[in-house]
């Protein structure tokens, strides 16, 4: 804190004196001033709000109320003219529309009208399901949205930082995005970043003592006792009270020139005078209509594969184009009304038009289930590319662990090994006992004991009965002073809470065990210490310092000064030059030095996080601590002992990091931990095998690694090892850079964990960066792609999952689309050759039938695909290339032998009936109306269009999955026999949709009026047996596909590499002769 601790409250030392918070005023979130112009017991007071408890629940929710949601207004939103127009303006509406034109052209008024409807049906149903799709990606991003910190009801809760109101207590800390303007009430060394509202490129320094005058004009850069919304906090933590939210704030005030920053024309290029040339203008003018282009056709917006799959719309218009002149030239290039509606129908045999329409939404609920399972979805791309993710860099706290640390062991210097029994109430101080043992950490590991030799020599007993020592007093004033949690009773029941970091939370209950809590010598009557100064944890230095003032200390000045210190042993021993031994302080020498580490490896090795405890007497005067070096506090410090937790693996984490060894991925695991500790976490999980005690320390030290090691290593010798590193322990930031760049030499597809600011360049560079929802910073959330609403390993599993099955089920129906497309067009060009008498051609599917097949039959069950669950075997695959696409070698084959098979079966029909069982007479004028002598062509066309029909439903029930039987979806199912049932009616929308196209098959045949005149077929009768046998040899063709395809990928295709098969082989056999058995801490 700044001014010598000047802003602490007089009594307690921790926070300002503030007035009743029963008080009350005319207008509860009102201010007699600007905030900056009023002291922070006075903003207290006018606000009604209370610092330690903070507002009540009913009290925020009627301020919202009156004031409204903390929201800056008109930013983004949905758009529904945007929406329409992009139903409208795209390749595949724009054909129809071209079709629409034409045969209103040509007055051939039943398929201009029949076109016009489904353009209309198309754009209005198009509109609805992307607008509802829309406000549910809207509704998920504002769960993504910044979150805030606050006290309610005496509580720390995490609310979005749109439900906070004037009066809110918040804590802000290092990383974070203020949620509103706060008059700051407690400040420790706290900076923020406040660029974006005032230009100041450096962090600002901020006060809470400071009260300005309204003579004094300040301008807002200069107010220091207010922190502003949508800064970031640089440095330190800070608690402050709402004083304004939403377009009150001052960002809120400048929020629509903030809007208006994203033009869409390019720059010119200028030269190094600063000179435009004339042609710099063309380019720039080139380059934006370019993108307009790419906007309109949506070609350069959307994530990648809704950019492909513009280009294919374009493209298919393209081919429609060719495919229309090629009908015209086989004609003859005649000008009659049947020649031009037969181009107009090959040019829309070729549309999926409901192919966009059916990703957009796929994607929206795809996103929708994954918050179900704890994922929010920040950035569309991740949701493809997820499931190309070959490797996972994971924390280890929170998320392969429970994050719900205890005090195990602690080993003090002078005294001996204290141990915690074992308990179910991690937070109660009350809840355990404590034994003492004398020997040190390493000693205990030495001699195996019984059970009973145990409890005969360090009995449990009461922690008050160890308190008499001095030496235990000062390590717990190390353990409670250097620390930032806080741990309390309720007033109303016997509960405990606790705010703060796990791993300090876990410290303070083991201080408050032996009565050492903080707030017993810093909030009582005549508090005996009080904060001077504060170096948080910063993950570079990897420790923590504070300044506290003694009061019944020196009678010469009244007091003593202390600085405390807690972090990574290494680091605290680098600042260390004795230890605190029972008789006498001596030198950290060498040998101490390695006693000291021993005895942090005998506790890591039992699966605990180890950190050491230091002090040193202050004695130098400081005017300004905020100014004061860190290097010059943490020094010369006297090593007390250390402390080790347990932060116990979470039960789903071995069975999540196992999926992901089936399913191709690898685990690695980033950790600040020493290697010890990580190395026991790893193997309880499963990320090293359970063998490795069994290998050579070679090859133990190349899967577990220091940053110190791994960054020693040159980018050469890291690319020379045959694998990389499972487990990197001390690490620190810009070692994950480097293991991500690492993974990316290697070809890797990337999924990287954070929480710190820090780790944001690490999030930035993985191809999908996941942040923290619960531990993580604004800064880390906001570089990420997805965030862990959890911050559970398993989450990321449920995520990769739920990817590919997204991934799969978009392959699924624009296979299915795309190959109905190919059967219709082939159809059609083949059909060509079939000419009447007059020489023209007879198309063998009508316009409308056409229409029919690509908007009813194939659009909602394409829609049921998307909704598919994931098979049983999604997580045995290897990820999908990220490159290639939906459009890999298979989904292509596929889509041509599909394609032509339909086509040649809707050919055989056709011809069957004409040829076969007819006489072959093609009629007159067949195109246009019905008449006696085309009986026999409209006959054909309906058996070919119900053929069609059927074929494209069978097809999509046969893509539920696109290697496995139709009949045995399941690679093991309880009863076979009644496994398709099963399949069948599992997607209810998928059946319905398919059992509603197979029935309004018959009114479209059957009703006088509707088939002659509108689809131009006649109602067919012992052409059934055409249509069932047809059905039957179309199941058998694609089941005989399938089968060819499962042999050929059994033999050859990509098959999964399980790591755990992989090291558990000779893998780090190369790397033995590398390595070093020697341990670096």
């Amino acid at each position: 804190m700044q001014n010598d601790g000047k802003d602490l409250h007089p009594r307690s030392r921790q926070g300002p004196l503030h007035q009743d918070p029963t008080a009350t005023a005319a207008a509860p979130h009102q201010l007699s001033k600007p905030a900056y112009l009023l002291s922070a017991e006075e903003t207290l007071r006018e606000l009604n709000a209370n610092p330690d408890n903070g507002l009540t629940v009913e009290d925020a929710t009627a301020r919202l109320e009156v004031v409204g949601l903390n929201v800056l207004e008109g930013g983004g939103g949905i758009n529904p003219i945007r929406i329409l127009a992009g139903q409208i303006f795209n390749a595949m509406v724009l054909v129809l529309i071209m079709g629409m034109v034409v045969s209103f052209s040509i007055k051939s008024w039943i398929e201009a009208g029949v076109v016009t409807s489904v353009v209309i049906i198309n754009v209005v149903v198009g509109f609805f399901q992307e607008y509802s799709a829309e406000k549910t990606m809207d509704s998920l991003r504002s769960l993504s949205s910044p979150t805030a910190t606050v006290i309610r009801n005496g509580h720390i809760v995490t609310v979005r930082s749109a439900d906070i109101a004037p009066g809110d207590i918040v804590e802000v800390k290092t990383g974070d995005t203020i949620p509103a303007d706060l008059r700051l009430i407690e400040a420790m060394n706290f900076e923020a970043d406040e660029a974006l509202l005032t230009g100041e490129s450096l962090p600002v320094a901020k006060q809470v003592d400071i009260i300005f005058k309204e003579e004094d004009e300040v301008g807002v850069a200069d107010r220091i006792n207010i922190a502003y919304a949508s800064s970031t906090v640089t440095k330190g933590r800070a608690k402050g009270v709402v004083v304004q939210t939403a377009m009150t704030t001052e960002i809120g005030k400048i929020a629509q020139s903030l809007r208006g920053g994203d033009s869409k024309v390019r720059k010119v290029r200028r030269n190094e005078e600063g000179h435009a040339k004339f042609q710099y203008y063309l380019e720039a003018g080139a380059l934006t209509f370019a993108d307009q282009v790419g906007r309109f056709l949506g070609t350069n917006v959307g994530t990648p594969l809704q950019r492909k799959l513009s280009w294919l719309a374009i493209f298919l218009f393209l081919i429609a184009a060719l495919f229309a002149v090629i009908c015209v030239a086989a004609n003859e290039f005649r000008k009659e009304q049947a020649v031009i509606l037969y181009a107009v129908g090959t040019g829309l045999s070729m549309i999926p038009a409901s192919l966009v329409v059916v990703l957009t939404i796929t994607m929206a609920v795809g996103t929708k289930i994954m918050v179900s399972r704890n994922v929010i979805v920040r950035k569309l791309d991740s949701l493809e590319a997820l499931g190309a993710v070959t490797n996972i860099c994971s924390d280890k706290t929170g998320t392969l662990t429970q994050g719900k640390m205890v005090v195990r062991k602690a080993w003090i210097a002078a005294e001996g090994t204290f141990a915690v029994s074992e308990t179910n109430a991690p937070i109660n101080p009350t809840a355990a006992q404590i034994s003492l043992d004398k020997s040190m950490p390493h000693e205990v590991a030495k001699i195996p004991k019984t059970q009973a030799q145990i409890q005969a020599e360090s009995p449990w007993r009461n922690a008050l009965d160890f308190i008499e020592s001095g030496y235990v007093q000062h390590y717990l004033n190390i353990a409670t002073f250097c620390n930032i949690a806080t741990v309390s009773k309720r007033n109303d029941s016997e509960e405990w809470d606790a705010r703060g970091d796990p791993t300090e939370i876990a410290i303070q209950v083991f201080a408050s065990r032996f009565d050492w809590n903080r707030k017993k010598f810093t909030h009582s009557e005549n508090p005996s210490w009080s904060q001077i100064a504060e170096y948080p944890f910063d993950s570079d230095v990897k420790r923590m310092s504070v300044i506290y003032r003694e009061f019944r200390g020196n009678p010469e000045k009244g007091y003593n000064e202390w600085a405390f210190m807690k972090g990574a042993v290494e680091r605290v021993l680098d600042a260390c030059t004795h230890i605190q031994l029972k008789d006498s302080k001596v030198p950290l020498h060498e040998e101490w030095t390695r006693i000291v580490i021993k005895n942090m490896e005998a506790l890591a090795s039992q699966g605990l996080r180890v950190l050491a405890l230091a002090s040193r007497e202050w004695v130098d005067h400081v005017e300004e601590w905020g100014s004061h070096p860190r290097a010059d506090v943490e020094r010369n410090m006297t090593l007390y002992g250390l402390i080790g937790l347990y932060d116990p693996p979470r039960p789903e984490s071995a069975g999540a990091v196992k999926d992901c060894h089936r399913a191709g991925i690898n685990v690695h695991m980033l950790t600040g931990d020493h290697p010890q500790t990580a190395r026991s976490i790893a193997v309880d999980v499963g990320i090293i095998p359970k063998n490795i005690n069994t290998l050579s320390s070679d090859v133990i030290s190349s899967m577990v690694m220091t940053a110190a090691q791994f960054d020693r290593l040159s980018d050469a010798e890291i690319d020379d090892l045959p694998v990389l590193p499972l487990v990197i322990a001390r690490c620190a930031p810009s070692s994950k850079v480097r293991m991500v760049e690492a993974l990316h030499r290697r070809k890797k597809f990337v999924a990287m964990t954070g929480d710190g600011v820090n780790d944001s360049p690490a999030l930035k560079r993985s191809d999908v960066g996941i942040g923290m929802g619960m531990a993580g910073s604004d800064v880390a959330k906001d570089a990420s792609d997805i965030v862990l609403t959890d911050d559970n390993f398993a989450s990321i599993l449920n995520a990769i999952e739920e990817g590919r099955r997204t991934f799969d089920n978009i392959k699924k129906f624009v296979l299915h689309l795309l190959a109905e497309n190919i059967a219709q067009a082939c159809t059609l060009l083949v059909g060509l050759s079939f000419k009447d008498a007059s020489g023209l051609s007879v198309f063998p599917l009508a316009p409308v039938e056409i229409l029919w097949i690509i908007m009813i039959t194939s659009g909602f069950p394409a829609f049921g695909l998307g909704m598919e669950i994931a098979s049983d075997d999604t997580m045995l695959r290897p990820p999908h290339d990220i490159k290639v696409g939906i459009f890999t070698t298979e989904i292509l084959v596929d889509m041509g032998v599909y394609g032509v098979y339909m086509a040649a079966l809707c050919l055989a029909s056709f011809m069957l009936v004409v040829f076969g069982f007819g006489d072959g007479q093609l009629g007159s004028n067949c195109n246009d109306r019905y008449s006696e002598s085309c009986e026999l062509v409209f006959r054909a066309r309906s058996t070919t269009f119900t053929c069609l029909t059927w074929f494209a439903l069978i097809l999509a029930w046969e893509m539920v999955h696109m290697r496995r039987s139709f009949f045995r979806m399941e690679g093991k199912p309880e009863n076979p026999w009644t496994l398709w049932a099963r399949n069948v009616w599992r997607n209810q929308f998928l059946f319905w949709s398919i059992f509603t196209g197979f029935v309004t098959i018959f009114p479209i045949i059957y009703i006088p009026g509707l088939n002659t005149i509108v689809f131009k077929h006649r109602p067919i009768y012992w052409e059934w047996g055409i249509v069932f046998l047809e059905s039957a040899l179309f199941v058998a063709g694609i089941e005989l596909w399938k089968f060819c395809k499962r042999v050929y990928f059994r033999h050859y295709g990509e098959k999964v590499e399980n790591p755990e098969i992989e090291l558990g082989g000779l893998t780090f056999s190369r790397y033995a002769s590398f390595a070093t058995s020697e341990v670096t801490v």
